[in-house]
This record gives C-alpha cells, structure tokens and sequence, in this order.
C-alpha cells in the first residue's frame, strides 16, 4: 500500500489540536506546520545521498550530503500554509503553485493557475492539507508528469479512504504520506471527522 501514515505522538497531538472548532487562526498556522515538519521528514527519508571528503576544526573526513533535486508544490490555496515547513527542512527546494478551484456542484477541481519551477528529473512532492475526493491532487500529479518530474509524492495531513483510493488507483507508484486517515466523506464530499475547511481556518476567512 502506498499510503504512510504518520504515527508519532506528537504529531498526533498536532492533528487534535488542529480537529478543534475552538483552536484560533493563529494556533492553526502553527499546528499545520508543526505537522507538515513530521510529513516532509517521512517524505523525505530516502533521498539520495553523495559522499563528499571535507574538513572539520580537528580533521577530514568522508561525509554525505544531499545531492537529489527537489521541488515542491503547493495547491492553492491551503497548501500554501505547508511551504514554509518544507523549505525550512530542505532550503534549497524549488517551489511551484498551482491553483484548483473546487466546483461545489460537482465537488471536482476546475484549475485558473499554474506556475511550476524546472521540474525534469526532479523529485517532487505535491503539498496540499486535504486529500478528500483527490481530483485537485489527481489533477496537480499529472500536470508534474508532464512537466518533466521524475518521481512524485503527495504530502497531506488528513485524508479521506475515497481520494487515497482514487490516487492509488491512477497513479500505482505514487506515495502518500498523510497524518491521519480519516473515516470517510460525507454528502457533501468533506472529510469526516475531519477539521473543517482548511484555507478559512488556515486564513481566518
């Protein structure tokens, strides 16, 4: 399965706190990135790596250092609110937007921007908080394809079983790393039990 959920208790901690109706604008902000940092880190585990001799105050010797391209890319808007955590872990990622509007009769994306970085060969990693119905991710992923990314990852906090389902479905390489799986979505195609819109709380709109 390529699903990873994230199973550190404090990012769980972080997830709750996010899931309450009374956590404030500026407590949302500082809980989605404190998850986001535990994501990236997982997300990022195997990246490869290039030996390097160099020299500390006392000595030389052989080190690693990371020589994999990176570049991530956020769906707007909510995914932007996970940008900061990435490149504080990884300075020198590029970083992509791309902006999907989500129709509310048909509850699938309709896209009005897209502006990516040089992507061939690029590892990327496809940020946005929500993974419910996945049409804005399955959307995003095949846009990356196409601009010449060489292996994608989806990066979430909490997602629905339908949109894990569905990105498994058309994409049988891709990994998911999610903070929580949720139970399901409801009727009107949000996540249960979920926490809400994500942008509004994230933007206090």
């Amino acid at each position: 399965m390529s699903l990873q959920v994230i199973q550190h208790p404090a990012a769980i901690h972080y997830i709750n706190q996010l899931r309450k109706k009374r956590t404030s604008h500026q407590e949302f902000r500082k809980y989605c990135d404190l998850v986001t940092n535990f994501v990236a880190i997982e997300a990022t585990r195997d990246l490869k790596m290039a030996g390097q001799t160099i020299t500390t105050p006392l000595e030389s010797m052989d080190a690693e250092f990371v020589e994999e391209s990176v570049v991530v890319v956020a769906i707007l808007r909510a995914g932007a609110g996970m940008i900061d955590s990435v490149v504080r872990l990884l300075p020198e990622v590029s970083v992509g937007y791309i902006g999907l509007e989500r129709d509310e009769e048909t509850a699938e994306a309709r896209r009005y921007y897209c502006k990516f970085p040089p992507m061939e060969g690029s590892r990327v990693l496809v940020v946005d908080p929500m993974l419910a119905t996945g049409g804005s991710a399955e959307q995003t992923i095949e846009a990356v394809y196409d601009a010449g990314a060489k292996k994608v990852d989806f990066l979430c906090i909490v997602a629905a079983p339908e949109g894990v389902a569905r990105l498994e479905s058309r994409y049988p390489d891709l990994r998911i790393f999610a903070g929580s799986l949720d139970r399901e979505l409801d009727e009107n195609k949000y996540i249960r039990p979920g926490l809400g819109d994500f942008g509004d709380r994230l933007y206090g709109t």
